[in-house]
């Protein structure tokens, strides 16, 4: 009696079974696409390419919002540039599988910080050309004279997100300058919005994935 309720019960089991009322949980696949999805809408703003007529290359000092005052020239003694170094350029490597990423913004004096909320970010790599830029215009606040327009060709743009996250990829083994800016008003202490520039260094060899985030302290 016993073993023929126990045959019955399996023979229960199996048609629920192949019924499809019991089975295996299902994979979120809408999930794991729109995850998917998100990370292609980074690799998409790697290089604005099509964007090239809102990108003042000859210019990379002021990286800035129209209307918003910049807070970096001090000093109005415009500083030539050095002949572009052709040869220095062309022996960079075009092409790369590295990754860098990270998040673009400013502390306060209390250390909170302000992100920089779809802002235009440059990859310049570094040379004697942009070692000069850095120096001079960075560091010590001078005016630089216009950039060669060749330097175009080997500058990467991308732009952050509303949370101030940004992402380069297929960046070739190297060194680069970052550079971007911030937007900051009353929360830096300023009584109008100015835009706060900010460059730091980073190095990259093969298909690394760099974690750098660009910040500045703002008193």
């Amino acid at each position: 009696m016993f073993k023929n309720f126990l045959v019955l019960f399996s023979l229960f089991l199996s048609f629920f079974y192949f019924t499809g009322c019991v089975g295996e949980p299902k994979i979120p696949d809408k999930k794991i696409k729109q995850e998917h999805d998100n990370s292609n809408l980074w690799a998409e703003k790697t290089n604005i390419d099509k964007d090239v007529d809102s990108v003042d290359i000859s210019d990379l000092d002021k990286n800035i919002s129209s209307g918003v005052n910049e807070t970096v020239i001090v000093d109005a003694t415009i500083v030539q540039r050095i002949p572009f170094p052709i040869a220095e350029y062309q022996s960079l490597q075009r092409t790369g599988k590295g990754t860098i990423n990270g998040y673009i913004f400013v502390e306060d004096s209390y250390g909170k910080k302000i992100y920089g909320k779809n802002s235009k970010l440059y990859l310049n790599p570094i040379t004697s050309y942009s070692k000069q830029w850095y120096q001079e215009s960075y560091i010590k606040g001078k005016k630089m004279s216009k950039a060669d327009a060749k330097l175009f060709n080997y500058v990467k743009f991308t732009a952050s997100g509303e949370d101030g996250r940004f992402a380069f990829y297929g960046v070739p083994t190297g060194g680069y300058y970052i550079t971007g800016s911030v937007v900051c008003g009353f929360e830096c202490g300023y009584d109008t919005p100015k835009n706060i520039r900010i460059a730091t260094e980073v190095f990259l060899h093969g298909n690394e994935i760099v974690n750098q985030d660009i910040n500045k302290r703002v008193q």
